[in-house]
Order: structure tokens, then sequence, then C-alpha cells
């Protein structure tokens, strides 16, 4: 008889991932408050966390639950002027929270089907009107000045997704396997792994923002033929970042991602989707973006194309790009070969975009600089950032430098630097 997800993983494996989220994630210090957004069907993991966050010298550590069968609910029955609106209480919650100082980890999981009844107009409106609220809120995420960290579990429905010819207790292992084997959390000491895996990220950031390219080129067999201009001192990211104490944390985990910031003008050609985009419970797939000095003219989806209308919509910046990054095919997720129907997973097997807000820190002093300053450098703003998968197996990206001096970046989907 099926027992639950956690019968695929020992108890002192489940500590260790556990233990990697608070010590390398968000890099807990003592008498810190800890915010953990989880559903509640991943109440053990949440709680594992709690335990090892308050054992690290938490100063309280608060569990800030969510139900999607719930939300299914509200989505399909709730009033249309609630569905326009955000509690002022809601956004009040991440204010003090986040004047008191807090980190944050989110625990994920995935299942396509929850709202397939559910209108992708009410959800893109909901979403609009929390993210309008809790502006502030993102803006201290995308500046690094708050520590955050987002990781995953299995479910049932996500594990069968990406293997539906296997029977859910094989299904659960192999995602399983797959989730600790992308997040490097499978070894003796997976925070000491981490430590290793970020210096390849700091060698290769060192190259690129000392190169200060002018624009980069993606091209590939799959029709993408895309330049993307980049703003006069660009500063790359990737692996750990540093939060406004000094204080070092990994906000992804998985990630293999080197990130930069696009200029908000300068971006032009197609770019053809090669994974499918989970946006709001939706998929988006077999798509296409036309881009025309930065914004997005055209665009088209064999399936959720009402929903990729309705993310590109969403407001002036989400026209635009706010993130352009590179990824390495050769990386554990990426020689899985496997789909993952999780954007998460997914944009770290190989080069994607994100649609929408810039981070200031993808500049120089850009956290310190005004809004009409990072205008001018170049940065887009937006409510929304939502990261589309792009990359292949032959995909070539070339570093183009004032005088068009060209530097090859990427081949056959893997760096050459």
């Amino acid at each position: 008889m099926f027992k639950g997800i956690y019968e695929f993983i020992s108890e002192a494996q489940l500590k260790k991932y556990a233990k990697l989220a608070v010590g390398a994630g968000v890099n807990l210090q003592k008498n810190q408050l800890l915010i953990i957004h989880s559903d509640i069907q991943n109440a053990t993991f949440a709680r594992l966390i709690q335990t090892i966050a308050y054992d690290a010298g938490a100063s309280n550590v608060f569990i800030d639950w969510t139900d999607e069968q719930s939300t299914k609910e509200f989505y399909l029955n709730a009033a249309d002027s609630v569905i326009d609106h955000f509690p002022d209480w809601q956004a009040a919650r991440f204010k003090e929270w986040d004047d008191a100082g807090a980190a944050y980890i989110h625990i994920i999981s995935e299942n396509l089907e929850v709202f397939k009844e559910v209108s992708t107009e009410r959800i893109n409106r909901f979403q609009k009107a929390s993210r309008t609220k809790l502006r502030d809120y993102y803006a201290k995420i995308r500046s690094h000045k708050v520590r955050w960290c987002l990781l995953a579990v299995p479910s049932v429905e996500w594990a069968t997704k990406v293997f539906p010819n296997l029977s859910i207790e094989e299904a659960l292992q192999s995602l399983w396997e797959l989730i600790l084997k992308g997040s490097r959390a499978d070894g003796e000491n997976p925070v000491k792994d981490w430590g290793i895996h970020n210096k390849a990220f700091e060698s290769r950031k060192k190259i690129l923002n000392e190169s200060q390219f002018e624009s980069l080129h993606f091209t590939n067999r799959y029709g993408t033929d895309l330049s993307v201009g980049l703003p006069k001192n660009h500063l790359y990211i990737g692996g750990g970042v540093i939060d406004k104490n000094g204080t070092p944390f990994f906000p992804n985990i998985p990630t293999e991602e080197i990130f930069t910031a696009p200029h908000k003008h300068k971006v032009n050609g197609k770019l053809v989707g090669t994974k499918p985009l989970i946006y709001g419970g939706s998929v988006i797939d077999e798509f296409y973006l036309i881009f025309n000095n930065g914004r997005i003219t055209d665009y088209y989806a064999a399936r959720g194309q009402e929903v990729l209308q309705n993310l590109i919509e969403t407001d002036e910046g989400s026209h635009y790009l706010g993130e352009i990054a590179l990824v390495s095919n050769k990386s554990p997720l990426a020689q899985a070969d496997t789909l993952f129907f999780n954007t998460l997973f997914d944009e770290n097997t190989s080069c994607h975009i994100g649609i929408g807000n810039a981070s200031p820190s993808n500049v120089q002093n850009g956290i310190e600089q005004s809004k009409e300053e990072l205008k001018v450098s170049g940065l887009n703003t937006s409510l929304l950032l939502v990261n589309v998968t792009f990359g292949t197996e032959d995909m070539k990206v070339v570093g183009i430098k004032e005088g068009e001096t060209e530097v090859l970046l990427l081949k056959d989907g893997d760096f050459q630097f």
C-alpha cells in the first residue's frame, strides 16, 4: 500500500536536505526570524525545517500555510470584487516580517491539474492584485535586501506527470533522486558541496563582468535568432549572492544559471521556447516570441495562447525582458534529460530569459540607484518576472564587444570559458 512521499527517502538524507535550506539556502543567523511558506501537503518537510532552524538558533519560525485545494475553491467561487483585491492585512504581514529582518524559505511542489477548471483570467487578476500590494516586498527580494530560498519536494501528481509510465512508487522514487541530484543534495555534506559549486560560478562571473559585452547573440536550429543588448556596467549574478548586510545565501536550490539584465530597448529577433512554461497553474507550450527594440511585438503558443497573452499583458513592463541567463547543458539537471514541468528545474537545464522586472543588482551600484537612474541605465520594471527556457543541445552564444569583436561563450549548449 502507498504510504506517502517520504518513504522513498531516508530520514538522514531528508535532514541533510533541510539543513541545506537553512544553512546554505537562507544562511540563517542566530536570533533571526524565519518564515516558511508551505502547502499543507508538504507539512512533514516544513516541520523538519522548522526544527532544524530552531536548532540553528532562530528566534522564531513561523509557517505560513497554504492549501491548493482551498485556493482552487477561492478562484472558482470568490466574488469578482474579492478576486481583484489583496487585503491590506496580508501585505502588512510581509512588511512586519521584513522590518523584523526575516529570512524566507519557500517549499514548492507541482500539480498541473489542480487549477485546470479555473479561468486563467481570474488567476491573472488576483496575481496582479497581490503583486501590486506586495510590490515593496518583491523589490526587496530582487535587490537581495532579504534572504530567501526556493526548493522543492515531490508530489504524487508531479511525479506521475514526469514519469507517466512508472508506478506511483517508482515515479516518486525517481523524482526524489532527480531533485536531490539536481539540487546537489545527495552527497555526504551538501552544504560543503554547494561551496564548491559556487566557486565555478565566481570564476565565470568574473570573466563575464570584466568583458562587458555590448550584446549576446543566441542561435540554434530550432529557430532562435536573438540579439540581447546589455546595459553599460552590467553585472552577472549566479550561485550565491550577498544580502544588504554582507551575508551570503543561495536563493534557488537548484541553481545552474549565470544571469544579468538586458537593456530594455535592445532586444531583437525571435526566441523559440523549448520547454513548457508553467504559469498560474497552466501550461504554455510550443511557443515563440518576437522582439523589436526590446518589446514583445508578436507571440504564439500552440497550447496556452490565452495564458501567454494574459502574462504579457499584465502591465507595460511585462512586454519587455528583465533577465537573460546562461546555463550549461552539462549540469546534473540537464544531463538527466528530463522534462520536469516545473520552471525552477527546467530553467536550470539550459539558457533562459525572464519576462518582466529586472534586478537592480544586475548593474553596478544598482541597489543604491533611484528608479529614474535605473530606467536611464536601461533596466525594465514590472509587477512580475517569469522565466522562459529556450536553450538547446546545439545552442550557440556569442558575446559581442565594442568594435564588434566576437567571443564564443557557449557551443553546443556548453560553456567555452
